[in-house]
């Protein structure tokens, strides 16, 4: 389960890696979804967190696990930072842009993918403990 769970993260996360390099998506001004504005280095994080979840995907239920877990809990606190100071801290945004006094209401549409995708693989990697034991001891024989 954790396995197809990273994988899904994976191309989640190399979609968003090509977005800002399908001609239509960003608008004039280089903003995707007229909310996001990712540069190079938003690319490279998201492109090195999918490489991350493949790499885990690829080598084991118990690395896959490992990955949701702390990607889950990066992202997830990124996006509370973001929804408190309206810049993030994967992006080192806090200390080149620093505290931004956007609306709540765009501080919560710009953060929203980070707690869905970090709330839901932190949880996912608590899911079927008792079922992981069962299929990591099948994999180690």
């Amino acid at each position: 389960m954790y396995r197809k769970i990273a994988f899904a993260y994976a191309l989640i996360l190399f979609a968003v890696t090509s977005l800002n390099y399908i001609p239509g998506i960003p608008d004039e001004n280089g903003y995707v979804f007229s909310i996001f504005a990712l540069d190079l280095f938003d690319d490279s994080l998201h492109g090195a967190s999918a490489t991350w979840a493949l790499v885990a995907a690829l080598i084991s239920q118990n690395a896959s696990r490992i990955f949701l877990r702390y990607f889950g809990a990066l992202y997830l606190a990124d996006a509370v930072f973001g929804l408190l100071t309206g810049s993030g801290y994967l992006d080192f945004a806090i200390f080149t842009i620093g505290f931004q006094s956007f609306p709540l209401g765009l501080k919560i549409l710009a953060n929203l993918p980070h707690f869905a995708l970090g709330g839901f693989a932190l949880t996912a990697s608590f899911w079927g403990r008792e079922k992981f034991v069962r299929e990591s001891q099948r994999e180690a024989s």
